[in-house]
């Protein structure tokens, strides 16, 4: 796996649209654990597959919704390993061309960690200075997972107390 990522904690943000799938969701799931499955873009796949580790944090942010934002904090789970649900004809996310042999998309699985006391809207977080280079407020960035430095996520944690 090129460009594998192994030294360190790194940290994530992950979108979701609360009315599909929300943080409170994933804190009512058995275990509070839930794959993240569905990611149909090359790139978040990758930052799935190559780069993310077992207690990597994240910070998971409600999108399309209003206010968006960061809502609480979710750990990964798992490793990463192939998306079921593009091998799944009734599954939305079925790829007529993805071979469980040589699988196209993957997942990890999320587990719930904390709620936030106050969440931290999109507006918040753009009249931050310290979150400026952010990769979620870069103009044109639609990826459902970007990665965080440290420093945002320490950032975003303390704007949500």
């Amino acid at each position: 796996m090129g460009g594998a990522i192994t030294m360190g904690k790194h940290y994530w943000l992950m979108k979701s649209e609360p009315d599909t799938f929300s943080f409170q969701d994933l804190k009512n799931r058995p275990k509070q654990r839930e794959p993240w499955d569905g990611v149909r873009n090359y790139q978040a796949r990758n930052f799935m597959r190559d780069a993310m580790s077992v207690g990597d944090g994240v910070l998971f942010y409600h999108s399309n919704t209003k206010p968006p934002g960061i809502v609480g904090l979710a750990e990964v789970a798992s490793q990463a390993y192939p998306d079921p649900t593009a091998f799944d004809k009734q599954s939305k996310y079925y790829d007529e061309k993805s071979d469980p042999n040589n699988p196209r998309w993957f997942l990890v699985d999320v587990a719930y960690k904390k709620d936030f006391k106050h969440q931290v809207s999109l507006e918040a977080m753009k009249a931050m200075p310290e979150l400026a280079e952010m990769k979620v407020l870069q103009k044109g960035n639609r990826l459902s997972i970007t990665p965080v430095s440290e420093q945002e996520f320490k950032a975003i944690c303390a704007a949500s107390l």
